[in-house]
C-alpha cells in the first residue's frame, strides 16, 4: 500500500523544535528585521496604519500589509517580539499546507502522492528552513502566489469563483510587497493555452476573466495607495506609485546583480536535494508533453526566472515565491521513479557528515573571530554519528523524503546550538537599545553617523526618532545645536581607538560607540578622526 500521508504531526513537532532554536539563539538580525519591526512600532505608536513611518518619515519601500499583521497579534497578545517573530513562521506552515492544495489540483488522480513529498521538500531545504521565522515579506508573497495560482485553476470549472480568488490574491500581493507578485503569476495567465490540455469554451473569456482579476487586484491595492498617497505627502506618492518598483526593476537601489546570478545561486537554494542522483534520474522521465500539471509548472517557472534575471536587485529570498512549484515539480517527478530497491538517503548523510567535520575544524580555524575557539568539540560527533546511522537505512521513496527533511532540520539546529550562541552578539541590539531609551528617557538627543535603518526605535521601544547625519555639515551642525546630545557611531574594527570611558558596543563584526556631543565638541582631532565623517 503506498505512503500517501504527509505526516502532519511529525512535520509540526520537527518544524516547532527547529523554531524554538531558531527564536532562542537567533536576536532580530539588524538591519533588515529591525527595521521592520521599527516600522510597525512607529505606526502603532503613532496609531497611523495608513502611512508606514520610519524615523519619523514616511516609508515607502515596502507596503503595509506584514505591519497590519503584526499589529493585528499585537492587539491580541500585547507589543512583543515574539508575536511578530511567530508570524512568518505561521505563513511558512500555511504554505506548506496550501503547497499541497495545489499538487491536488494539478493532479486529481496521483495528488495524494505529490503532496505526501511536498511539504517534506520545502521544509527540508536548507534555504526554506532558515528563513521561515525571519520577519521578512517574501513569505506574504508565497502564499499571495499559491493563492493565485490555485485561483487560475479554479477558473476552469468555476470562472467567476476562480477569477475572484485571483484578483483577490494579486490585490494582497501588491499590499505584500508590490508589483513584483505578477511576476509568478501573470505568465502562467497568458500561457494557458499552452498548458491546458483541455482547454475551457472560448479562449476570449479566459483573458476577460483575467482582465477581472488584474482590475480587481488594482482596486485593493488602490484602496491603500491613494489615501496613502494623499496622506503622506508629494515624494512619498511618486515613490509608491512609481519610483520604487522603476527603480528596482530597472536601476535597483540595492543588491544588483548580474543576469546569470540565478543560474548558480537557484542550485544553492535547493539544497540537499539537487545532491540526489535518483531526483535528477526522475527528473528525466518527466512527461512534459502528456502531463497538463508538468506544463503548468514550466509556465510559472520558466518565464518568472527570466523576469526576475532581468530584475536589477538580486537576492535568494527573491525566488522564494517559486519554491512551492519547484517542489510541486520534484514531487512530481520523484511520483513517476519507481526505483526497483529501498533507497538509502546517502547525499543527505554526506551532507552531514561535511557538515559535522567542519564543526570539528572550526576551533582550529586560522585567522577566525575569538568564539571560533570556544566550539564545543561534541557537536560535530553528533552529526557524524548521525550520518552512520542514515548510511544504514534502507527506506521507501517516501520515508527517505522524510528522513532527509528531518536530517537537515537536525543538522540546522545543531548548528545553531554550536556556532550562533557563540556568534550572536555583534547582532544583538538589545544592550545597545536599552541604553539610547534609557538616554532618550533623560530628554538627551541622540544621533548616527550615516545612513539611518531604524535598528534600535523597536528594540529600545523608543519613543523618538534618531537625528541622521549623513555628512560632515550635518554632524557640526547638530553636535552645535545639541551639545548636550550623545552620538552613535559605526567603526568597522572590533577594538576601535577610542577613549576606554566611552561605552562600545560589538554589532556586525565592528563596533558602537557611543560618543557625548560635548566631548566631540572639545576634541577637533577627534571628531576629524570618526569615520564616514571625513
Amino acid at each position: 500500500m503506498p505512503d500517501n500521508r504527509v505526516h502532519w504531526p511529525l512535520l509540526l513537532a520537527a518544524t516547532a523544535a527547529l523554531a524554538a532554536v531558531q527564536l532562542w539563539l537567533r536576536p532580530l538580525l539588524p538591519v533588515d528585521e529591525t527595521r521592520y519591526l521599527s516600522v510597525a512600532w512607529e505606526m502603532w505608536t503613532r496609531g497611523d496604519f495608513l502611512v508606514p513611518y520610519l524615523n519619523g518619515e514616511p516609508y515607502s519601500h515596502k507596503p503595509p500589509l506584514l505591519f497590519w499583521l503584526i499589529h493585528a497579534l499585537w492587539s491580541l497578545f500585547g507589543v512583543s517580539e515574539l508575536a511578530a517573530r511567530l508570524l512568518p513562521l505561521a505563513l511558512s506552515l500555511s504554505a506548506l499546507w496550501l503547497s499541497t492544495r495545489l499538487a491536488r489540483r494539478l493532479w486529481p488522480r496521483q495528488g495524494p502522492e505529490v503532496a505526501a513529498l511536498v511539504p517534506w521538500l520545502l521544509l527540508g531545504g536548507l534555504f526554506w528552513h532558515n528563513f521561515f521565522t525571519l520577519v521578512q515579506f517574501d513569505q506574504l508573497l508565497v502564499l499571495a502566489a499559491l493563492l493565485a495560482w490555485l485561483g487560475l485553476l479554479e477558473a476552469r470549472e468555476s470562472a467567476w469563483r476562480g477569477w475572484l480568488q485571483v484578483g483577490v490574491a494579486l490585490g494582497l500581493g501588491v499590499l505584500a510587497k508590490g508589483p513584483v507578485i505578477f511576476l509568478p503569476v501573470l505568465p502562467a495567465a497568458l500561457l494557458a493555452p499552452w498548458w491546458m490540455l483541455s482547454p475551457p469554451a472560448g479562449w476570449w473569456r479566459w483573458y476577460a476573466g483575467l482582465g477581472g482579476a488584474l482590475l480587481l487586484g488594482a482596486l485593493i491595492a488602490l484602496a491603500w495607495a491613494i489615501p496613502a498617497g494623499q496622506a503622506g505627502g508629494e515624494l512619498y506618492r511618486q515613490a509608491i506609485f512609481w519610483g520604487q518598483s522603476a527603480g528596482r526593476v530597472v536601476n535597483a537601489f540595492a543588491h544588483r546583480s548580474p543576469w546569470w546570478t540565478y543560474l548558480w545561486l537557484l542550485p544553492l537554494l535547493w539544497l540537499p536535494w539537487l545532491l540526489w542522483p535518483g531526483l535528477w534520474q526522475a527528473l528525466r522521465r518527466l512527461p512534459v508533453r502528456q502531463d497538463e500539471g508538468v506544463r503548468f509548472c514550466l509556465a510559472v517557472l520558466l518565464p518568472a526566472l527570466l523576469l526576475f534575471s532581468l530584475v536589477s536587485g538580486k537576492q535568494g529570498k527573491y525566488l522564494l515565491p517559486l519554491f512551492p512549484v519547484i517542489a510541486v515539480l520534484l514531487a512530481r517527478a520523484l511520483t513517476t521513479w519507481r526505483p526497483q530497491a529501498a533507497l538509502r538517503p546517502t547525499f543527505a548523510a554526506i551532507l552531514l557528515a561535511l557538515a559535522g567535520a567542519l564543526l570539528l575544524s572550526l576551533p582550529w580555524w586560522p585567522q577566525g573571530p575569538d568564539w571560533l575557539s570556544q566550539v564545543q568539540l561534541m557537536w560535530g560527533p553528533a552529526l557524524l554519528l548521525w550520518a552512520f546511522v542514515l548510511l544504514r537505512l534502507r527506506l521507501s521513496l517516501p520515508a527517505t523524503v522524510r528522513a532527509a527533511a528531518l536530517t537537515m532540520l537536525f543538522m540546522s539546529g545543531i548548528v545553531y546550538l554550536a556556532v550562533l550562541s557563540l556568534a550572536r552578539e555583534p547582532f544583538d541590539l538589545r544592550p545597545v537599545s536599552h541604553t539610547l531609551a534609557g538616554l532618550q528617557e533623560q530628554g538627551r538627543p541622540l544621533a548616527w553617523l550615516g545612513k539611518y535603518h531604524g535598528q534600535f526605535n523597536f528594540v529600545g521601544r523608543l519613543s523618538g526618532p534618531v537625528a541622521a547625519l549623513p555628512d560632515r555639515p550635518a554632524l557640526h551642525a547638530w553636535l552645535r545645536a545639541n551639545p548636550g546630545g550623545w552620538l552613535l557611531v559605526n567603526y568597522k574594527t572590533v577594538q576601535p581607538d577610542v577613549p576606554d570611558t566611552l561605552p562600545v558596543y560589538p554589532y556586525r563584526g565592528g563596533s558602537l560607540v557611543l560618543w557625548p556631543a560635548a566631548r566631540l565638541l572639545a576634541d577637533s582631532a577627534r571628531l576629524d578622526a570618526l569615520p564616514g565623517s571625513g
